[in-house]
């Protein structure tokens, strides 16, 4: 009955699945908790393991300094008073005495299921260096770890499932890498160099170039896993004679197709990683390369606790991208994984703060919250193949060079037979294997009811690029064809009627010669009546010496640039002298107000000259002014034409 009810069930699951895949559910991800509800939260699992002391025994003169309560619970001595004692709850305790049999099967075996349900799960061993981390996950043969129990039970699932008649095909990977002074190395290709981590569009965190090899029984996973070990950096402490120096991350990924509609395929990834323990260096004796190694296993294991510190803030920015080692960890804390953290503490009181500081980091670990949720989506080949031509498989780039010179000669190429079938109205320059199914269905339906309407010319979908280019090309040409028409049209109209309706661009003129310069004359009005009486007698003219202009032709309408007049003063050589004097006299007798009357000369400057003249005594002569602080060579010549000029003037004007 059981059997025949899960039988029932399955068809309806597959039954809501095919009709969510016709209505355009698409390639998008799937889960079975429906597209609009978050997935369920699931907190990161801690367990502890207590080794035991290292020669076996526990002398009185060595007490252990941490002591299990139950199953759950410790406690360990308080550093800051000895008589109380600082208790730690835990989702599991394991004792001295326990077996690993007991850790596998308590913590790591129950979250392999998830696996096959196309979600990710990841399993951390943390603790400082001589903890018995990798004892943990790798064990020895007569006692295996981690890693060989999980992988033995995870192929014996897979070959279960993906057993003929199953609804399922499995298929399972294996990746093998180490994390060395923050360089990503394969361990299973170390000719590979330092690898990148990437993140692809839905948020999953890849590394591109690293191995993957296939493996279906545990000899295969031996048969790769045992030479990858051997690549593994370790060297010599104090404390541990085969210290890791790198952390170590293996990578299984199980693959699931659907072998009957609607196609799906799931993927879930189990990370099992082995981390390098935080060092004291006083302790260790790290000098050289091996003090460098542990400044780098202390700063990635310093962001750890940064992330881990982060997430439980809710701080907006985790710092997952200021270490490799949290990067890669993004999907195992605060992402999408099961998250098992094995924090493994020594009972020694030599390693009592190193003990203290793992049993926070894991009080710490347990309130982060992980979203897992189903890696699932429609395979690709969920629709029926469509055959298509070579050419038509092939890209615009691809499917030119197919072409033979024949075509390449003509312009337009030739219309194309009626297809056969609606899905090969498509446009045969992109592949219809590797589209959306939704989009594909979207495109058939509109192609089906542009045909139902009866709509003129090559249909929109069938039109290929190529095609489409030709027509624009043409239809431009007849456009442009009709205007030159109009426009000889409209020209033989106006030499007809001989009154043109449009502006004509006007003709460009070329000018040969400048303009004769402009010449002022200025004459009193005595000198105007003498020359009246004789006509030979002397003109005083000023002219326009250095005026300049800027030729412009009609059609630029630019702005004139006029060129600072300069006008040289041409007069008599008596009124020129009379005028100096003049000018003299009052530069030597005249008061500031007085100095002031005379043209450029303003309050500052009279203020200065009659100082000059206090300090220095009389002018000797006018140019005699250009010794005056504020007064400049070009500021002298202005001065002069100005007022012997305006001097001149007004002494003739007095005069008549």
């Amino acid at each position: 009955m059981a059997a025949g009810g899960s039988t029932q069930q399955r068809r309806r699951e597959m039954a809501a699945a095919s009709a969510a895949a016709i209505s355009g559910a698409g390639r998008c991800r799937l889960s079975k908790i429906g597209a609009t509800r978050r997935p369920p939260p699931a907190r990161v699992r801690v367990a502890v393991r207590l080794r035991p002391f290292v020669d076996g025994t526990a002398g009185a003169s060595d007490p252990p300094c941490v002591r299990g309560m139950d199953s759950c619970s410790l406690e360990i001595a308080n550093w800051r008073n000895h008589q109380e004692t600082l208790k730690y709850q835990f989702d599991a305790f394991y004792g001295e005495r326990s077996t690993q049999q007991d850790i596998y099967a308590g913590s790591v075996q129950p979250i392999l299921r998830h696996l096959l349900e196309g979600q990710n799960a990841s399993v951390l061993a943390y603790g400082p260096t001589g903890a018995g981390k990798t004892h943990t996950m790798l064990g020895s043969p007569e006692q295996p770890g981690v890693i060989p129990r999980a992988l033995m039970d995870l192929l014996q699932l897979t070959r279960e499932e993906g057993a003929e008649g199953r609804p399922w095909a499995l298929s399972v990977t294996m990746s093998y890498l180490e994390i060395y002074q923050e360089k990503v190395l394969d361990l299973l290709d170390p000719a590979s160099g330092d690898l990148v981590i990437r993140e692809d569009c839905r948020g999953n965190i890849l590394i591109p170039g690293l191995s993957q090899k296939p493996i279906s029984s545990f000899a295969d996973f031996e048969r790769h896993f045992l030479p990858a070990s051997r690549n593994r950096t370790v060297g010599a402490t104090r404390l541990n004679q085969r210290s890791s120096r790198s952390h170590a991350v293996l990578l299984v990924k199980v693959d699931q197709r659907e072998r009957l509609a609607p196609f799906r395929q799931r993927e879930g990834k189990l990370y099992l990683i082995d981390l390098a323990g935080s060092e004291d260096n006083r302790r260790t004796g790290n000098k050289g390369l091996r003090l460098k190694e542990s400044g780098a296993i202390n700063t990635s294991l310093f962001v750890l606790g940064k992330v881990v510190d982060a997430l439980n803030q809710g701080l907006p920015r985790v710092p997952y991208r200021d270490s490799k080692l949290t990067r890669l960890l993004q999907d195992s804390l605060g992402g999408s994984a099961h998250s098992i953290l094995i924090a493994n503490i020594a009972p020694e009181r030599r390693f009592y703060l190193d003990t203290v500081s793992a049993l926070n980091f894991a009080a710490r670990s347990k309130e982060v919250i992980n979203r897992p949720f189903t890696n699932e989506s429609l395979q690709p080949h969920a629709l029926g193949p469509v055959k298509l031509s070579q050419k038509e498989l092939l890209g615009p780039p691809e499917a030119k060079r197919a072409r033979g010179p024949e075509e390449e000669e003509i312009g337009s190429p030739e219309p194309m037979a009626a297809p056969a079938s609606a899905s090969q109205k498509l446009s045969p320059l992109q592949k219809l294997s590797s589209m959306d199914p939704a989009m594909l269905e979207r495109l058939l339906s509109l192609d089906r009811l542009l045909a139902s309407q009866g709509s003129q010319g090559a249909p929109l979908l069938s039109t290929p690029k190529r095609e489409r280019m030709v027509l624009m090309k043409t239809r431009l040409k007849t456009k442009q064809k009709e205007l030159e028409a109009k426009m000889l049209a409209q020209k033989a109209e106006e030499k007809e009627n001989h009154c043109p309706t449009m502006l004509r661009p006007l003709s460009h003129r070329t000018v040969t010669g400048a303009k004769p310069l402009k010449k002022a004359v200025v004459m009193p009005l005595q000198l105007i009546q003498e020359q009246a009486a004789s006509p030979n007698a002397e003109i005083h003219i000023l002219k326009n010496k250095g005026r300049k202009r800027k030729l412009e032709s009609l059609d630029a309408l630019e702005p004139e640039e006029k060129a600072e007049d300069c006008w040289e003063l041409q007069i008599s050589p008596e009124l020129l002298a009379h005028g100096r004097q003049k000018i003299l006299d009052l530069l030597n007798e005249g008061s500031a107000r007085d100095l002031r009357s005379l043209q450029r000369i303003g309050p500052k400057k009279a203020q200065l000259i009659v100082g000059w003249r206090e300090l220095h005594g009389p002018f000797s002569q006018v140019e005699d002014l250009e010794r005056v602080e504020g007064i400049t060579g070009k500021q002298m010549e202005s001065f002069l034409k100005a007022n012997i000029l305006g001097l001149a003037a007004g002494q003739r004007c007095g005069a008549s």
